[in-house]
């Protein structure tokens, strides 16, 4: 059909032009809106500046056809083929693209914003600059393409196929790329804060001065990696497969990357603050130093031998345990399980339940936490289920007056900044242990059990595995009055309570102290 009773048709009011063969005619400008052109030919037609909102185009053929400029906000393109078409500048939001063919399309600064583009192909395509905000692109092969300075905030690109695909200096902070796969792809000087790569194939890909702030990246696969200079503040990176990757001067403050595998990984200048150094696999890595400064300003510097950078970053997870000296009954259990998860809604900073080790004649409750720092102030929670916790509180306020009375003038001594972080967190702490004691119900049944009046003995283990025994009942461990039935046996637990038991030395707090491997806020 010619362009001219094409146009006087759609003019007398005709829609319905399904399957219609208008190859290589030129309808550049025309009003189309509403127009059905399912299933037709379009192939090298000149469609520049063309109005098609809203127009039908499913599996409409409209390869090397000129749409540049061309509008097509919320037309239906589901399983069209414009391969090779030029679509600059066009604007297709809303649009509907599932499924279609757009391999070596151009659509620089074209505007894609909630398109729809599930399971579309798009290799080798130009999208230079365009804008695909909060588009559907799940499953879309882009491999090869280009999107370099690209708008893609709140981007779906789940499982889609990204592979040597340039994305340098584009915005794809939010987006859901979850499962992707980005083998060798530029995402240098990218904005990817927020996004989610959980999972994703990132082999070899070229992170660098990449902005992964609270980016979620745990599975990832980012072996080989170029992570120079790239921005990971908050990230959460458990699991993932860093082996070989160059994190060189990368910002990894308070980074969660436990069960990571870093082996063979380049750290060199890479910014540690309040970041957790257990968990992690680390053979034979590459670290000359470190910035352990709160704002990455490389203020405080922390020099390495191959040794002692290795034995950095193989710490253990700082634990508290609170060894009961009495077997567990169910009764105590159904107490403390209870009394411990309405503490943990009072007291946040306890994010998963205490494992529990049961033998004939003791019970070993066993709290994990995420850092060195936390051990002091968690401890004077975790115990309050106890009739320890009063004196077990005291010792951990003894432990902070021991570190004030150190010569801070040495050297060797704990800087008087630290302590003074310790004391004020400690401080807090109790403060919230008064007001948990005060909420209605939460103690008041293991109060009234036999099993936490029981001798204690609570340990702290920081991440370097050194221990610190905070409070030992002077009973504890001692002969049972009645052993004929350990179950029911009672203590002789009359002591001078004026009399301070404290289990520990300045020197051993001191060397307790310093094995913290970070102190975070201080």
């Amino acid at each position: 059909m010619k362009a001219e009773e094409f146009l006087e048709k759609y003019a007398l009011g005709v829609r319905d032009f399904n399957g219609v063969d208008l190859g290589e005619v030129n309808l550049s400008g025309a009003k189309l809106i509403g127009i059905n052109l399912s299933q037709a030919n379009l192939s090298v037609v000149n469609l520049s500046g063309a109005n098609l909102n809203t127009a039908s185009l499913r599996y409409a053929k409209l390869n090397v056809a000129r749409l540049s400029g061309a509008h097509l906000i919320g037309t239906d393109l589901k399983g069209a083929s414009l391969n090779v078409a030029n679509l600059i500048r066009a604007d297709l939001s809303h649009a509907i693209l599932r499924k279609a063919s757009l391999i070596r399309t151009e659509l620089i600064r074209a505007n894609l914003s909630h398109a729809d583009l599930l399971q579309a192909n798009l290799k080798n395509a130009d999208l230079r600059e365009a804008t695909l905000r909060q588009a559907n692109l799940r499953q879309a092969n882009l491999s090869d393409a280009c999107l370099r300075g690209g708008f893609l905030t709140a981007a779906n690109l789940e499982q889609a196929n990204l592979i040597n695909t340039d994305l340098s200096r584009t915005d794809l902070s939010g987006a859901n790329l979850r499962d992707a796969e980005l083998r060798q792809a530029n995402l240098s000087r990218s904005n990817l804060s927020g996004a989610n790569l959980s999972g994703a194939n990132m082999r070899w890909v070229d992170l660098t001065d990449t902005d992964l702030s609270w980016a979620d990246l745990s599975g990832a696969k980012l072996s080989g990696a170029n992570l120079n200079g790239a921005n990971l503040s908050n990230a959460n990176l458990a699991g993932a497969s860093l082996v070989h990757a160059n994190l060189t001067q990368a910002k990894l403050i308070k980074v969660e990357w436990v069960g990571a595998d870093l082996t063979g990984a380049t750290l060199t200048g890479a910014k540690l603050y309040a970041t957790a150094r257990f968990g992690l696999k680390t053979d034979g890595i590459t670290c000359e130093w470190i910035d352990l400064s709160s704002t990455g300003d490389s203020s405080i510097i922390q020099y390495f031998t191959p040794e002692s950078s290795r034995d950095f970053f193989n710490a253990t997870s700082p634990t508290i345990c609170i060894i009961v000296d009495k077997p567990l009954d169910h009764e105590a259990n159904f107490a403390i399980s209870g009394a411990y998860f309405q503490i943990a809604q009072q007291y946040r900073q306890i994010r998963q339940p205490p494992s529990m080790e049961i033998t004939r004649r003791r019970t070993v409750f066993t709290f994990r936490l995420e850092s060195d720092e936390s051990l002091l102030p968690t401890a004077c929670i975790v115990v309050l289920p106890f009739q320890d916790a009063k004196n077990t509180q005291r010792n951990l306020l003894t432990v902070v007056e021991m570190m004030k009375s150190d010569d801070t003038s040495n050297d060797t001594s704990i800087p008087f900044h630290r302590i003074q972080s310790f004391n004020q967190r400690l401080e807090e702490a109790l403060q919230q242990a008064d007001t948990i004691k005060q909420v209605k119900n939460i103690l008041a049944l293991t109060q009234r059990l036999s099993f936490f009046q029981a001798p204690t003995q609570i340990i702290l283990t920081n991440s370097n595995s050194q221990n610190l025994i905070v409070h030992e009942h002077p009973n504890f461990g001692k002969r049972l009055i009645n052993r004929s039935d350990v179950n029911d046996a009672v203590y002789d637990d009359k002591y001078d309570e004026a009399v301070k038991c404290i289990p520990f030395s300045i020197s051993r707090v001191i060397d307790f102290i310093k094995g913290f491997n970070y102190i975070g806020n201080s």
